[in-house]
């Protein structure tokens, strides 16, 4: 009988066996990919209570535990609701991954009682986290009972309180979405860490609530900060030594004290800040639009490679100002010049009213002159009277149009 079996050509055999190779490939593939997905964890499943009251700090210190040990990307979910956070709180680094997501919906609540955390340093902490991610969510450090303690006259016993959110040594970090109220000290800080991007914070306190800062860095490098919107009771956002590649942009700042490079030159041997870019900014009743200020003690610090631009003040009390004699209770100061060496800093289209007649100061160090100061297209008005500009032992240029006119 005559084979009628079908023969597979040569070509259509190594088409076979190619669609079969990639059919492999691309189930390995789907495969993999689900294996990669990351898991959620939601504090509810730890025990966690969203009602204000019950302390679930322990629910939360386990989902991360959990999230840390994991070899994928994990995500930790925070429903709706209000979560106690009773005491000052860790969130320790070296995990095993380094994609942690935490997307919050709800509303973290310090103690009501500010000594529970008032000596702590900082409520939140993330040390020696690589990787994290930050979405959305309320951060409430009820910090009222305490700003009352030290606007009281006797000051009896008041802790110098715990900052909201801490970033110790830490990188590729990524807030988006946050919003602090009522913190205690500082909303958030940035220590020793790198690769940070900060963006669409709100961080929110009364214009006297005493030393509330919205955003500090120190010891960093490679931050971004965008569009924050900041009131509070001090410097929107505080630049502290031992910064550089900082960018700023998109800044709403008011109440507070503006924003502030320092208070530098403590210590003698601190590192400088340099590569600094603050762009497009907005000041409203501030007390300083921007500023650099430090202390009149000897220092090998330095700040250097600053840019101030498009800026728009509105009455605003020292618009532009670098005080090299920085003392705020003018209580023990030192006394001394300045070691701090400040070089080549620009300010480039500030414009707006000022609160007081000196619209730009620069009291330099009679030991380091602040030099290469550059001021481009200032534009300040004060009332109905011509402002001014103050100058010593400060070098620099004025180009296009400068009102005040300049003292350099």
């Amino acid at each position: 009988m005559k084979n009628t079996t079908p023969i597979l050509n040569p070509p259509h055999t190594t088409f076979f066996f190619f669609f079969f190779f990639f059919y492999i490939l691309f189930c390995s593939f789907l495969f993999n990919s689900t294996l990669a997905k990351s898991t959620t964890y939601n504090v509810l499943d730890f025990g966690a209570i969203p009602d204000g009251i019950t302390d679930s700090t322990m629910a939360f210190l386990t989902a991360w535990n959990i999230a840390c040990a994991s070899t994928k990307p994990v995500g930790i979910h925070v429903p709706q609701g209000h979560f106690l956070l009773g005491s000052a709180t860790t969130f320790r680094g070296k995990c095993n991954n380094k994609a942690i997501s935490i997307t919050i919906h709800g509303t973290l609540v310090a103690p009501y009682d500010y000594r529970v955390i008032g000596d702590a340093g900082h409520w939140l902490t993330f040390d020696h986290v690589s990787g994290v991610t930050i979405h959305g969510g309320v951060l409430d450090g009820q910090g009222s009972s305490l700003w009352d303690c030290k606007n009281s006259d006797t000051k009896i016993n008041c802790p110098i309180g715990a900052t909201s959110l801490a970033f110790n040594n830490s990188d590729h970090i990524v807030v988006t979405g946050l919003k602090s109220v009522n913190s205690q000290l500082f909303h958030m800080i940035v220590i020793g860490s790198h690769n940070v991007k900060v963006h669409g914070v709100k961080l929110i306190a009364p214009g006297n609530s005493p030393n509330t800062d919205g955003i500090h860095i120190q010891f960093s490098s490679h931050v971004t900060i965008l569009k924050p919107r900041i009131h509070t009771g001090d410097d929107c956002i505080s630049i502290g030594p031992g910064t550089n590649n900082l960018w700023i942009e998109d800044v709403a700042c008011g109440p507070g004290h503006g924003i502030s490079i320092g208070s530098l030159g403590w210590y003698l041997n601190e590192p400088g800040v340099e590569n600094v870019t603050v762009r497009r900014a907005t000041f409203s009743k501030t007390q300083n639009g921007f500023r650099i200020k430090s202390w009149g003690r000897d220092s090998k610090g330095f700040v250097n490679d600053i840019h101030f631009e498009h800026a728009l003040m509105t009455h605003v009390q020292n618009p532009i100002v670098i005080d090299q004699n920085y003392c705020p209770f003018l209580n023990g100061c030192p006394g001394q010049a300045s070691g701090i060496k400040i070089s080549d800093v620009t300010y480039k289209d500030i414009r707006g009213t000022s609160a007081t007649q000196v619209a730009v100061k620069f009291d330099c160090s009679s030991t380091q002159p602040c030099m290469k100061i550059r001021l481009e297209d200032v534009k300040l008005s004060y009332k109905n009277q011509n402002p001014r500009a103050s100058c010593a032992h400060a070098g620099g240029t004025a180009l296009g149009a400068v009102q005040p006119e300049s003292c350099l």
